[in-house]
């Protein structure tokens, strides 16, 4: 058994927005750290720890903790489109696993996954669907969440099942830090907006696609020009000491942390936190560990507070 982490944001804006360009070079010097860390340890199997923004999850069943034994991504802002390679039988395994350690987890046999899951395995392999991958939904946009301390026993129980394997595991923890975004929330929603998001903005059309995409540009557009007041502020603070606890290796502290004080200060977004908590605490379970590289930027094109981190067992 080797365990291996790679935990980043990701922001559908990459290839849409121009940042200034000594922050354009910060996080394509983050990409190429996380790609040579990749290289490096060569993973014969990867678990995709990712969020979703109503493409594949939906209010109509929208599950805390989901594993798929094959999976689509729908390839939104320009990121991968169609089947990655999931090995089904090793995900039976780890959900099983899942199952006896208290966790009713929901499987999917057709999982569909957008950018906050494939596009970390573009940008660290070229390919998403190049390596075997297993990917594991953690509700991170869609109220209510189960408390931050359920994903840190989520991500530990992940962890005891993944050191049994006898093979290079990376764990990838895909989402925030800081960031709200114009993502619809359903309690506030218009008669169509909460239309879609049970379910109705499935499979959405090529046209409905690209004006989702433009009012994302042009959200982002506006906040860069409006110095980060046009939406909710990122929150550099919180970021820091979110990064601070997990390269700790003490999680503990998280279990204090509440969704509603998460959205309070570091935005609705904030919650995609939860993959990386869930990863770090993946890897803890199989002993200690020390983080190797670690970036952030608040970066207002990209509508987040950025990060990229590596870590490695002790």
């Amino acid at each position: 058994m080797t365990l291996a982490l790679i935990a980043m944001s990701h922001s559908p804006l990459l290839d849409y927005v121009e940042p200034p360009a000594d922050v354009k070079a910060g996080v394509e010097e983050a990409f190429a750290a996380a790609r040579a860390f990749a290289l490096d340890f060569d993973p014969e199997l990867i678990i995709n720890i990712g969020p979703d923004h109503y493409n594949g999850f939906f209010y109509d069943i929208m599950p805390p903790f989901a594993v798929g034994y094959g999976a689509t991504a729908v390839g939104d802002f320009g990121t991968h489109e169609g089947p990655l390679n999931v090995p089904a039988a090793e995900a039976d395994a780890l959900t099983r696993s899942l199952m006896e350690q208290g966790f009713d987890v929901t499987v999917s046999f057709a999982m569909e996954v957008d950018h906050g899951a494939v596009q970390p395995m573009g940008i660290i392999f070229g390919d998403a669907a190049a390596r075997p991958v297993i990917p594991v939904f953690i509700n991170s946009v869609a109220p209510p969440f189960v408390p931050v301390r359920r994903i840190r026993a989520f991500g530990t129980a992940l962890g005891e099942h993944l050191k049994t394997l006898d093979k290079r595991v990376l764990i990838i923890g895909s989402g925030g830090l800081s960031h709200e975004p114009p993502v619809p929330q359903i309690a506030t929603a218009t008669r169509d907006v909460r239309e879609a998001l049970l379910g109705g903005g499935r499979h959405l059309t090529p046209e409905a696609r690209e004006a989702r995409t433009t009012r994302v540009i042009d959200a982002a557009r506006e906040f860069a020009a409006s110095g980060g007041t046009s939406l909710k502020a990122l929150a550099p603070e919180w970021d820091a000491e979110l990064m601070r606890i997990l390269a700790s290796g003490d999680l503990s502290p998280l279990d204090a942390w509440t969704p509603e004080e998460m959205a309070d200060v570091a935005g609705n977004s904030s919650h995609e936190v939860r993959t990386w908590i869930a990863a770090y605490a993946a890897l803890a379970a199989a002993g200690p560990y020390a983080v190797t590289y670690s970036f952030y930027r608040p970066i207002h094109e990209y509508i987040a507070g950025f990060g990229v981190t590596t870590a490695r067992l002790v």
